[in-house]
């Protein structure tokens, strides 16, 4: 009798309960139908508690809103039976659900513990994360919660005795299964209809959590967008770009590209604390009000070197096209990226490129990383090789997170106490901001670097700093870690950025500075870039728009050369 019951294949009685024994989920023979409905139960069980918190967060904890919660559970687990029994057939049942669990384990860790949304950007972001970026991601916890919600699920599917009847059979009970799971899903979706289109209209970010079909939507999304319609045939834009014939003087801009910086969080924008001491003796142009393209790296930092702006903004339509960098280095300026991130997502495919991430180029490599001081080295012998005017980017590591302690040398840690781990969920608030804030604080020492290189230019060049970070990070406000999040849903801590000129004595001849603190004062965005760059380079073309310029350089001398 006890064979009978548990283990003979055409028992009828299953349940989700013998998965979390392994010896007797294994040693139970089962049909491909009953293991697709235990693997997309389970799932919807462990893998989605972002979801139902979002939900409780959105409707409430009102006893008569659980049987709706009850359906919200069915409807997940039946979309997933769906999934799977699309795909799953004879040999790639196993394979499969096995990914299919691994993945879905995966994901919900950094949703759960971050507050991470996969969506098409962040599947960018994801398959555009170097090795050293994805170890930072590592940590006991995250190996321990893959380990028991994805690897052991995994190893009881692998072990599970599966048969197989005839395929007249089989197809029958997919076919039961199937429509038993579309019939929850109506049911669902009739019984508690208002609810189900508040979900959808009102609240998106509840939707969004889903785990893994939102993720794997995505990445049907992004493959779609990635598959040339046609060959794109590369668009040159400021084909007119040109330095003025009485343009005597040089021009040397270094433009710092920052990372994961948060506008609440530096020093010069009234936080609380200091964490720009060096900057504010420099006598710096800040501009308060200052928001990004997006929320990731992937985006904003093609977006901020284009002139398509924020709102029409398309990677592939900017990848083949020219950007701001493309426009000057055909005007006859010198134009060099130097990063020490993991790429220039594009920007300077067609411009001198030099990596500093590893130790071959950069001479500040520690145990722990390589410092974007590092970035500084040599660079005044290749300005003093330069003819002409002369553009710089250095793209930080800056404030990369989660591991913020290693975004800055121990000399820097003036917060404490510290958060020494990337698990931030581990830490409390406190932690990390102050492991947050030392990080700014090295930022502020290497935008000091960078501007005491270009007073020593001063003599000879037309000199400016210009530094802005491509996009915020949360620190756990709301449960929401890092950054990323859907633009129209991202809180401002991912999308408010600081933003700070430096001017040389020669560039500050060629604006009315007494206009400047009620221009800085304005709300501006990465869409300014583009002309900024041109305006401070003093390069003329029908591509710079003087009301786009931050400074948009007043004087009549200035209007006359354009």
């Amino acid at each position: 009798s006890f064979r009978h019951r548990y283990f003979e294949p055409n028992e009828a009685r299953r349940s989700l309960l013998p998965m979390l024994n392994l010896r007797q989920f294994t040693h139970r023979a089962y049909t491909s139908s009953e293991l697709i409905f235990t693997v997309a139960v389970f799932v919807a069980l462990t893998a989605n508690t972002a979801l139902f918190t979002a939900a409780k967060h959105a409707f409430g904890t009102e006893a008569s809103l659980w049987p709706f919660y009850l359906s919200l559970f069915a409807s997940l687990a039946g979309v997933f039976v769906l999934l799977l029994s699309a795909v799953c057939h004879r040999a790639l049942v196993k394979p499969i659900l096995i990914a299919f669990l691994m993945l879905s384990a995966s994901l919900a860790y950094f949703t759960d513990r971050y507050g991470t949304v996969f969506d098409t950007h962040m599947i960018a972001n994801a398959l555009e994360t170097d090795g050293a970026e994805a170890r930072d991601l590592f940590n006991p916890k995250m190996l321990l919660w893959i380990g028991l919600l994805g690897l052991l699920p995994s190893l009881a599917v692998w072990r599970a005795k599966l048969i197989f009847p005839t395929w007249k059979v089989e197809s029958i009970a997919r076919l039961k299964l199937a429509g038993a799971a579309l019939a929850c899903i109506a049911a669902s979706g009739l019984v508690f209809s208002g609810h189900y289109a508040a979900l959808i209209r009102e609240h998106r970010e509840v939707t969004n959590k889903a785990i893994p079909s939102y993720a794997l939507l995505s990445a049907v999304r992004y493959g779609i967008a990635a598959i040339p319609v046609a060959e794109q045939v590369h668009v040159a834009i400021g084909q007119d770009a040109k330095i003025p014939a009485d343009d005597r003087h040089r021009e040397l801009v270094i433009m710092v590209v920052g990372e994961t910086v948060r506008a609440d969080h530096w020093g010069l924008n009234g936080y609380e604390r200091d964490t720009t001491p060096l900057l504010r003796k420099a006598d710096v142009l800040n501009f308060p009000d200052f928001w990004s393209c997006g929320t990731s790296t992937a985006h904003s930092v093609p977006c901020m070197f284009s002139n398509i702006g924020q709102k029409n903004f398309d990677q592939g339509t900017a990848g083949a096209s020219d950007n701001a960098l493309d426009v000057l280095a055909r005007s006859g300026a010198s134009v060099l990226w130097r990063d020490n991130n993991s790429s220039s997502k594009g920007v300077a495919d067609r411009v001198a490129f030099q990596n500093y991430r590893t130790p071959e180029l950069n001479p500040m490599c520690d145990s722990v990383e390589c410092r974007d001081e590092g970035m500084l080295d040599g660079l005044q012998a290749y300005i003093d090789k330069q003819k002409g005017d002369v553009l710089i980017v250095l793209h930080q590591m800056g404030n990369h997170g989660p591991a913020y302690y290693k975004r800055y040398p121990k000399a820097f840690e003036r917060f404490t106490p510290v958060c020494q781990s990337n698990d931030l969920g581990s830490c409390t608030t406190e932690q990390i901001s102050n492991t947050y804030d030392n990080a700014i604080l090295y930022t502020d020492y290497f935008l000091a670097k960078v501007i005491d290189l270009l007073k020593k230019n001063d003599p000879n060049f037309e000199t400016a700093m210009f530094y802005v970070s491509d996009h915020g990070e949360s620190l756990g406000e709301y449960g929401v870690y890092l950054h990323g999040a859907p633009y129209a849903l991202a809180p401002d801590a991912q999308k408010h950025v600081p933003a700070v000129m430096w001017l040389g004595d020669g560039i500050k001849q060629d604006v009315v500075l007494r206009t400047l603190d009620e221009r800085r004062r304005r709300k501006w965005s990465h869409d300014n870039i583009f002309s900024t760059l041109l305006g401070l380079l003093e390069v003329t073309s029908e591509t710079y728009m003087p009301n786009m310029d931050l400074l948009e350089h007043t004087t009549d001398e200035a209007h006359a050369a354009r």
